[in-house]
C-alpha cells in the first residue's frame, strides 16, 4: 500500500460519507403516516485499516441514528392519522449541512495530498 491507496481510500470513505449525508437531506422535511414509517438520518461507521505500517480508513457499515421522528399536528395533510397528527423525518438539517461541509474539506485535504505526492514524484524523477 502507498500513499495513493492511503489517500484514495480516505476519499471512497468520504464519497460514502458524503452520499449519506445527501440522502439524510433528501428526506428531510418529509411527512409519513406513523413514527415506525418515518426516516432517520443515516451515519457510515468507519474502521481503521493498517496495511505495510500504513493506517486507512474503510466504510465498515451504514446505521440509522437514534433521532426520534417527531409528530406534528397537521390535520390538513393527506396522511394525517384520525387525530390529524403526521410524523417528521428525524433528520437534524443544520447539523447534516455542517456535515456536509466537513466532508468535502476532508476530501479535499486527500486530493491535495495525492497532488503534493504526485508532484514530489515527477520532480525526482525530472532530477535523476
Amino acid at each position: 500500500m502507498n500513499v495513493f491507496d492511503v489517500a484514495g481510500r480516505a476519499m471512497s470513505a468520504q464519497m460514502v460519507r458524503l452520499n449519506t449525508t445527501a440522502s439524510n437531506l433528501a428526506n428531510a422535511r418529509t411527512d409519513y403516516a406513523s413514527e415506525n414509517e418515518a426516516f432517520r438520518a443515516m451515519r457510515p461507521v468507519f474502521r481503521s485499516v493498517v496495511e505495510d505500517n500504513l493506517a486507512t480508513v474503510d466504510v465498515e457499515r451504514i446505521v440509522k441514528t437514534d433521532a426520534a421522528p417527531q409528530r406534528r399536528h397537521d390535520p390538513s395533510n393527506p396522511i394525517a392519522d384520525k387525530e390529524g397528527y403526521v410524523w417528521e423525518a428525524a433528520v437534524d438539517e443544520t447539523a447534516e449541512l455542517i456535515d456536509m461541509l466537513e466532508t468535502a474539506r476532508n476530501y479535499q485535504n486527500n486530493v491535495q495530498v495525492m497532488q503534493t505526492a504526485k508532484s514530489l514524484i515527477l520532480e525526482t524523477v525530472r532530477n535523476q
